[in-house]
């Protein structure tokens, strides 16, 4: 039989893990929800520009009427993480959101650019939204190339995961993956259609109301 553990080794053991406890609380993210009207900004590429539908059933246009926020559509056909970060500093000078939505990436990938330079783009663009004010969510973005989108074989490329954890910011993952995957959704192999930005809208304004931005 092993010997009894002292009893102040116990209480230690318990202070430490209850330490460990509250120092978890402390780094998770705080969010604070987005009163209706605010003005929220949408970064992002094609995705979010809408292409494959139009201006009314892009995923912000839909945003907008599930949330009551004041969307502004900040995609840019063929925008780059690169290009994306370049144009954000006007952008929130502009409209000063309440919020950025970082969902960007693609064009990297299917250009085979740098996953590393892309992580690095994204973790400034996060940085700066944050500094100007704005809280931050970040879009997971699958990883693209045109066979796995045209077998369906779509997964999150690890890098918006792992950048969630580092920056303390809420995910929305496989947003895209689950609508690109199937070809009812899609308009093209990388693109959605009108009823995909639907249901993609939908389950981002779900992960909003989940992660307190929404309510």
């Amino acid at each position: 039989m092993s010997p009894p553990v002292p009893r102040r080794y116990l209480l230690g053991l318990l202070s430490a893990t209850a330490l460990i406890a509250a120092c978890g609380k402390q780094r998770a993210p705080k969010a604070q929800a987005i009163a209706s009207g605010s003005t929220v900004l949408a970064l992002g590429d094609s995705l979010t520009s809408g292409v494959g539908a139009d201006a009314a059933t892009a995923y912000p246009s839909v945003l907008h009427e599930l949330t009551g926020w004041e969307v502004v559509n900040g995609g840019v056909s063929g925008d780059t993480t690169s290009q994306a970060l370049a144009r954000l500093p006007s952008l929130l000078s502009e409209y000063q959101p309440a919020l950025v939505i970082v969902s960007i990436g693609g064009n990297d990938f299917l250009r085979q650019m740098s996953a590393a330079s892309a992580k690095d783009n994204i973790r400034q663009i996060c940085s700066a939204a944050t500094a100007s004010g704005a809280q931050a969510m970040l879009v997971s973005v699958p990883q693209f190339s045109l066979l796995a989108a045209s077998t369906g074989q779509l997964t999150d490329h690890p890098l918006y995961a792992e950048l969630a954890d580092e920056l303390k910011l809420p995910l929305h993952a496989n947003g895209w993956a689950q609508v690109l995957a199937d070809t009812s959704l899609r308009s093209d192999q990388v693109h959605a259609n009108a009823k995909g930005y639907r249901l993609f809208a939908e389950g981002l304004a779900a992960q909003l109301r989940t992660s307190g931005l929404l309510v």
